[in-house]
């Protein structure tokens, strides 16, 4: 019996938020904007990316995204500064030109962010690729695309360029 009760309690009680719910949902707006309650307006920033992993968006690594959104972001809005993006650890693989990517991947693709990369740079964008990772993977200048540069370590750059005011993203 009370086990009836309970279980009559636990209906009465789901019906009631289903119902409640209902009523909320119906009065709902139905503006189908987009109200920006925080403008955020930029005149300088410097920024460097920490790029140690490539979490994919379908096939394109969202930190190569995000680069893009950015720069795109600093044109549209005339902001003065710099970005810079430092790839490392098991990332570094990306700044490498098509025949070391092929080897370094066991693919026969070549490498498919090169292009993304390199209207990067020739936008401004500063690509750097770690040397101790490069050193790890007896990887050489010769390997990589052409415009990258070389730092002495990836996390003593980032010490470096925090102090120099960049933002690390």
């Amino acid at each position: 019996m009370l086990k009836n009760k309970w279980i009559m309690l636990l209906t009465s009680v789901f019906i009631s938020f289903a119902a409640a719910y209902a009523a909320d949902t119906t009065d709902m707006k139905t503006d189908q904007t987009l109200h920006i309650d925080i403008p955020v307006k930029l005149e300088k920033a410097n920024v460097v990316f920490n790029i140690d992993h490539l979490a994919k968006m379908g096939d394109l690594p969202y930190p190569i995204a995000h680069l893009d959104i950015l720069n795109n972001d600093f044109k549209d809005w005339s902001v003065k500064g710099q970005i810079i993006a430092i790839f490392h650890s098991d990332a570094g693989y990306v700044m490498l030109d098509d025949n070391a990517y092929n080897i370094a991947r066991n693919v026969k693709t070549g490498n498919p962010y090169k292009a993304l990369l390199v209207n990067l740079m020739n936008q401004g964008v500063k690509i750097e690729l770690c040397g101790a990772t490069a050193k790890a993977n007896k990887w050489i200048n010769a390997y990589l695309i052409p415009g990258v540069k070389v730092n002495t370590n990836a996390m003593v750059r980032l010490i470096q360029l925090s102090q120099e005011g960049y933002v690390q993203l």
